[in-house]
């Protein structure tokens, strides 16, 4: 229930009101301390202005006889509020106990106006101020006191009106905290809801972007993105699932078939080894798939450890020609080694020399096969940082509708049906190049011809990439 009540919501309304809180109460405070300071310094000058004239009366008279505390009853009819003025000569012996017993003014103040020529100093309700000067060859003090109306009265009032405006700030503050605590997390709610809709059934849904906030919209395209990846990977399960059961199907069916057909009546020698020959080659085309099966799904585990060696991939590539052309003499392979860098080195790649070879020799036979063994282009190349091999064929293309779904296993395009297959070569392919940390492309027009480009980082990039990431 106290979880259900703190949401983020309700924290941010919090933490607005106590940083508004803390804003109001800072700068009341320096207004109010401003204003008492000012005060302060402006009377002393008011009080500092009535001592100067103190003095200069007192020095206009022929003769200066006054006692050691002096009270002068009134300098004018502009006196300051309940003011006291006070000269007197210095006593002989400096000890300023006795007159300020009689005045109630502490004697360290007399004794800072004598060492300091003036000093001022107030209690809880009189200002005083006080100047020495010579006359006639003796030192006296003139002190100048009133009781500051403007502290005593005025800030007071200041001071209710500073506590009633931060009442009503606060007010004020917590309503807006809850305003804008609310307009901040409509859209997240928002977006909250939306996402609570999606489900395996309908993973097309898609988050709507928020007008005006760049945020949230970056955080939406990355959830949709991760929408599309899922929806993709779905859609990529059901297609294996169905090509899969296909493919297992048939050759299952086949052998079914066969041995039911076998078993029905009593044949010849001849016969049941006829049937148990097609057996025997549907078992070997089903071994085939299984084991094809195995080999995408081993190469798409990116935990799976193999072994990796340096391995230069023209000496690679001259070994799949080689391979191919041994396998089938019809295989028209042209390797073009025009883009060849300077220092072998740079063909160098971090790998495993078998799949590597299994990759690139299953782009180029597809090459071969799909333009009924017409010349397949193959370039090799290298920059300082990677190792180029492009596969480029002029057969039958693939149709544009099913570019989308070439990597999916056993998945054959719908121009195939008279060439033999099983549609592993190219997701295997592209997940073995992926396991060397590199990038398959595949760009295809029917009737035109398609082009492979396999790109790896080069080993010498690959062990700077590691040791930037130690």
């Amino acid at each position: 229930m106290f979880n259900r009540v703190i949401t983020n919501q309700t924290k941010t309304m919090v933490l607005l009101m106590l940083v508004f809180t803390a804003i109001i109460l800072l700068f009341s405070g320096l207004v109010y301390f401003s204003i008492v300071n000012f005060s302060h310094q402006r009377f002393y000058e008011l009080l500092k202005i009535r001592t100067a004239t103190i003095i200069q009366i007192e020095k206009g008279k022929d003769h200066l006889d006054l006692p050691e505390n002096y009270i002068l009853s009134s300098l004018n009819d502009e006196e300051l509020p309940m003011e006291k003025d006070y000269v007197f000569a210095v006593p002989t012996d400096s000890n300023f106990k006795k007159i300020s017993q009689e005045v109630h003014i502490p004697d360290y103040f007399f004794k800072n106006i004598i060492r300091e020529g003036e000093s001022n100093y107030n209690d809880e309700e009189f200002y005083y101020i006080g100047q020495s000067f010579r006359y006639d060859d003796k030192d006296y003090i003139a002190i100048a006191s009133a009781k500051n109306h403007y502290v005593v009265y005025y800030l007071g009032f200041l001071k209710r009106t500073l506590l009633t405006c931060i009442v009503l700030s606060l007010f004020f503050s917590m309503i807006f905290s809850f305003y804008l605590s609310k307009t901040l997390f409509r859209p997240i709610l928002k977006i909250t809801g939306k996402v609570k809709e999606i489900s395996s059934e309908n993973l097309h849904l898609r988050l709507e972007s928020q007008p005006d906030n760049k945020e949230l919209n970056e955080l939406v395209d990355t959830f949709n993105d991760m929408l599309n990846r899922i929806e993709t990977s779905f859609e990529t399960q059901n297609h294996l699932i169905g090509n899969v059961s296909h493919e297992l199907r048939t050759p299952l069916t086949s052998i079914m078939g066969e041995a039911d057909v076998a078993l029905s009546i009593s044949r010849t020698a001849d016969e049941y080894k006829e049937t148990l020959g097609i057996i025997l080659n549907e078992a070997e085309k089903l071994d085939k798939k299984i084991k094809a099966l195995l080999m995408i799904a081993q190469t798409g585990f990116d935990g799976k450890i193999q072994k990796m060696d340096k391995v230069r991939i023209d000496q690679l590539l001259w070994d799949v020609i080689e391979t191919l052309r041994r396998i089938d003499s019809r295989n028209n392979i042209y390797l073009d080694i025009s883009m060849l860098p300077d220092n072998p080195k740079k063909l160098k790649v971090q790998g495993n020399e078998q799949l590597l070879h299994l990759a690139v020799a299953n782009i180029i036979s597809n090459g071969c096969k799909y333009s009924n063994f017409q010349q397949v282009k193959v370039s090799l190349g290298a920059t300082n940082t990677d190792v180029y091999i492009i596969v480029k064929d002029n057969g039958i293309g693939i149709p544009e509708v099913e570019m989308n779904k070439i990597y999916d296993p056993f998945f054959r395009a719908s121009n195939t049906n008279n060439y033999e297959g099983y549609g592993i070569g190219l997701p295997l392919a592209r997940n073995i190049v992926r396991m060397h940390h590199g990038e398959l492309i595949v760009s295809s027009h029917e009737n035109q011809g398609t082009t492979v480009q396999m790109r790896f980082p080069n080993f010498y990039s690959m062990q700077k990439g590691e040791e930037i990431n130690k």
